[in-house]
């Protein structure tokens, strides 16, 4: 699904955010990407998702090199990919159902079927009943339960979560973590940036650890790229 082989990216002003960084993620997978901030984490992600480039290395994903996108294809790549970020990145002046809608709508799927697939989004996230409130009127933890499901909502094969719990309690980031692990039970991979060291540890899944841009422990094979 994901393959890194020697990654490395470097920012304009001479600082390097990932040295050397090489794992694989299999399809279907679940696993926690670890370290403090500044480890490199989400600039990671970034890179699956086309963000950002990397200045070396190759980026793998579904057998195609995303290095070499071109940028007008930059969109049609995210389509594979669901993104949650710790902020949720909703639209306050919009309804919880409109939130969710936006990717369809951006993706030219047909108005009979976007209110058939928001519902079902929202229902798998619980919030089913709250499709007409405003994000200002929920709470923390279902502000981010919209975000999830606004990612969900185009049936991508991957979902890249960067601090998803950043913000809750431990009993909300525990319920978040078990809603990304259903995803992941009916096929969905997931890569998850968090620093709740506990929470990761109660889960079971591969952990990649990166300090100052570097792996130092890596639970997922490397891959040969011979």
């Amino acid at each position: 699904m994901i393959e890194f082989h020697q990654v490395f990216k470097r920012y304009s002003g001479g600082h390097e955010a990932l040295k050397g960084v090489s794992f694989g993620l299999p399809r279907g997978e679940m696993a926690f990407l670890t370290g403090h901030s500044g480890a490199g984490k989400s600039t990671l992600l970034k890179l699956i998702a086309l963000m950002e480039r990397p200045t070396r290395g190759q980026i793998i994903l579904d057998d195609i090199n995303i290095s070499n996108v071109k940028d007008r294809q930059v969109p049609y790549h995210r389509r594979k990919i669901g993104m949650i970020f710790q902020d949720h990145r909703l639209l306050f002046d919009r309804t919880v159902y409109d939130n969710v809608a936006l990717p369809l709508i951006i993706a030219g799927v047909s108005d009979r079927d976007i209110p058939k697939r928001v519902r079902a989004a929202l229902d798998k996230v619980g919030l089913l009943t709250k499709e007409r409130q405003l994000p200002i009127q929920l709470s923390g933890g279902e502000q981010q339960r919209v975000g999830i499901a606004r990612a969900v909502v185009n049936k991508p094969p991957l979902l890249l979560a960067d601090e998803p719990t950043g913000n809750l309690d431990p009993e909300l980031s525990e319920d978040i973590m078990n809603l990304f692990a259903q995803f992941n039970q009916v096929g969905v991979s997931v890569l998850i940036a968090s620093h709740d060291l506990g929470l990761i540890a109660r889960m079971k899944h591969p952990v990649i650890a990166l300090k100052e841009g570097r792996t130092i422990r890596n639970e997922l094979a490397e891959v040969d790229f011979a």
